[in-house]
């Protein structure tokens, strides 16, 4: 399966992008055509709804009919980060008004409490959480980074997203230290969900 995963449109292996801020129309415009065909090969795509549910139309009217699903940016892991608040609701808002497209969300806890304030109870979708790192709280820069302990056994989220900690800056990599690395963050991730369900 190939996913799409980050702040505006990255494919894996191509990592194409896109602007994800204008209406339905050109949203879904950039997601079908242009030179990158996303909606062709990516399965989940993700998008900031900054531009209201027509983000979220626009891409569905791509993505429904092939079968793809939608994650919205709810919250980020950057220190400062505006991705908070009304903002987190009203993405909230946008996902549970469109279940047959929205599978989750980009964010740092469950959405599920705000669900139910917006009534919703009951309705709860994936959370993928970027921002997992072991060996490092930050970068210097404004990414902070928490365990998977915290991220799926503290917060409940499901799936983690790790990149510079298993990366490292992308230069000069060695596949065996890669796979070690992401080994370490498969077994932790995984200690985290087992105790998160046992507790």
């Amino acid at each position: 399966m190939q996913t799409s995963v980050s702040p505006t449109f990255s494919g894996t292996g191509e990592d194409p992008k896109c602007d994800c801020a204008p209406p339905g129309n050109t949203v879904g415009l950039q997601y079908s055509s242009g030179i990158y065909k996303i909606a062709s090969w990516s399965h989940i795509t993700n998008a900031h709804p900054v531009p209201g549910p027509s983000v979220v139309t626009g891409l569905a009217s791509v993505g429904l009919p092939l079968g793809r699903g939608l994650l919205l940016l709810a919250e980020m892991s950057t220190k400062g980060s505006l991705a908070v608040g009304e903002y987190t609701k009203s993405s909230v808002r946008m996902a549970l008004d469109h279940p047959e497209f929205v599978i989750g969300f980009i964010a740092q806890s469950r959405m599920d409490g705000l669900a139910a304030e917006l009534g919703y109870a009951g309705k709860d979708l994936l959370i993928l959480t970027p921002g997992v790192g072991l060996d490092s709280r930050g970068d210097g820069k404004g990414q902070q980074y928490r365990t998977p302990k915290e991220v799926v056994e503290e917060s409940g989220c499901d799936v983690i997203i790790v990149g510079r900690g298993i990366y490292g800056d992308g230069k000069n990599l060695d596949v065996a230290e890669v796979r070690a690395k992401a080994e370490r963050y498969q077994s932790e991730g995984w200690l985290a969900y087992r105790n998160r369900l046992a507790s």
